[in-house]
């Protein structure tokens, strides 16, 4: 028996790549077109095979060759591609030309010769306007050799064991002639769901209660790591984030990291007026000024939000307030509310980090997906025997033009002012942007 191969279309840092990692999948190939995304998707998934490019200069026969596979090797093709833009009514919305990255979506699947596709993108793709353009896509697969399990669902992450309340659209599709997957039934509840027979989801406090105060360490002014000083009350949530079992590494792959080292937890400087306002909010709700939401304790985080690209300002992802610090959360305690492992990794700046994140699936949300489709095809998860060394920390540290070195293609430069700004690096943030 062998794990089946899955190959990763707009992989950013790679949170679906961990989930269908998770879930008994290898994955074998990652699309990205940004260069520090790629290779912090390096860094935590050693021995894929990167290609740091738009998907739209990319050809089936070249994730093949990167990967050193065949046509009809690849069971899986997912990933999120963004939807930007939809034709007046009486024209097709898929023959936007800004739709185009959607369009190379289904080129590639079939290029691939893949058995299942997974796409996911906002809940905003179902309504008003939007549904004709989830309509013509359906379709479109459909001219590619594909069903589609309709009808589409969208998934709540609380609902799937992950302390947020997100939304994401799944279409999941398989070749003609092959058994449908079906949609993951939930496994968690909210505390305003009334559903008696399942668990409630694990709230803030059992995602951040064991990690310490960053703003207790003087050295994560300067750097996003330190040794860990005490030991904390662990929830069952955080035991799995630490993987403190054999069974908290799922059906992934073994990494080597250090338990012992607190990792993506630089400092935000806040001035003592905004401390204030921040211990005046109450928690569930929204400081005023800042727009920024506080934690409940009790409760699930907001949507965690990667901030605007570089052609509307630049701004920084709206990191939530601390349930029980005066601050804005750090970017570790970003990827607890998100379901990340503390062994993975991102970008050493706050800037980056945030970004990485707000833009991803929760990895437990795209585990779920991916265990259907691995039950449709008849196959049972494999564990793996394997163990991946991620050393190179120079990889999560690299700047544009570092970045672009170390993959050896064309600096993509950011310009705000896109009337004159550089076409390439719009595509960057158009690829790396999921909202409408």
């Amino acid at each position: 028996m062998r794990r089946p191969k899955a190959v990763d279309l707009f992989a950013g840092a790679g949170g679906m790549s961990l989930g269908f990692e998770q879930a008994g999948y290898d994955i074998v190939a990652a699309v990205e077109i940004d260069p520090i995304h790629a290779a912090t998707h390096k860094f935590n998934f050693p021995e894929c095979a990167i290609l740091p490019k738009s998907v739209s200069d990319v050809s089936g026969n070249e994730i093949l060759r990167a990967a050193d596979l065949s046509v009809g090797d690849v069971d899986l093709v997912f990933g999120g591609a963004p939807c930007q833009g939809f034709s007046l009514i009486g024209q097709r919305a898929m023959d936007d030309p800004r739709n185009r990255l959607v369009k190379d979506f289904v080129r590639l699947v079939a290029e691939l010769g893949a058995t299942y596709f997974v796409f996911e993108n906002v809940k905003g793709l179902t309504l008003g306007k939007h549904r004709q353009f989830l309509d013509e896509l359906i379709s479109e697969f459909g001219d590619a050799g594909y069903s589609v399990r309709q009808p589409w669902k969208v998934l709540n992450s609380y609902n799937y064991g992950v302390p947020q309340d997100r939304f994401r659209l799944f279409l999941i599709g398989a070749r003609f002639g092959v058994p449908l997957p079906e949609y993951p039934v939930p496994t968690t509840r909210s505390l305003k769901e009334n559903s008696i027979h399942l668990p409630l989801v694990p709230n803030c406090w059992d995602a951040l209660s064991d990690l310490e105060d960053a703003d207790q360490f003087q050295e994560l002014l300067d750097s996003d790591s330190v040794r860990l000083r005490s030991s904390r009350p662990i929830s069952e949530y955080a035991r799995e984030l630490r993987c403190l079992s054999n069974d908290a590494w799922h059906f992934g792959h073994v990494r080597e990291w250090d338990p012992n080292k607190l990792t993506s937890s630089a400092r935000t400087i806040h001035t003592e007026i905004s401390r204030g306002r921040f211990a005046r909010t109450e928690p569930g709700t929204v400081e005023p000024i800042s727009r920024f939401y506080k934690l409940s304790k009790s409760g699930v985080s907001n949507t965690l939000r990667a901030g605007t690209d570089s052609a509307r300002g630049a701004f920084t992802s709206p990191r939530p307030i601390h349930y029980e610090y005066n601050r804005c959360v750090t970017v570790r305690e970003m990827a607890r509310l998100h379901g990340y492992p503390d062994w993975f990794r991102f970008h050493f700046t706050k800037w980056h980090g945030a970004r990485q994140i707000g833009n991803s699936v929760p990895p437990p949300l795209a585990r779920a997906v991916a265990r259907e489709v691995l039950k449709a095809s008849g196959n049972l998860p494999i564990r793996s025997s394997k163990q991946f060394f991620c050393q190179d920390e120079s990889l999560l540290s690299m700047d544009m033009k570092q970045s672009s070195k170390y993959w050896g293609i064309d600096v993509p430069i950011a310009n705000r002012n896109m009337k004159s700004g550089n076409r390439k690096r719009r595509q960057v943030d158009i690829e790396n942007e999921k909202y409408f």
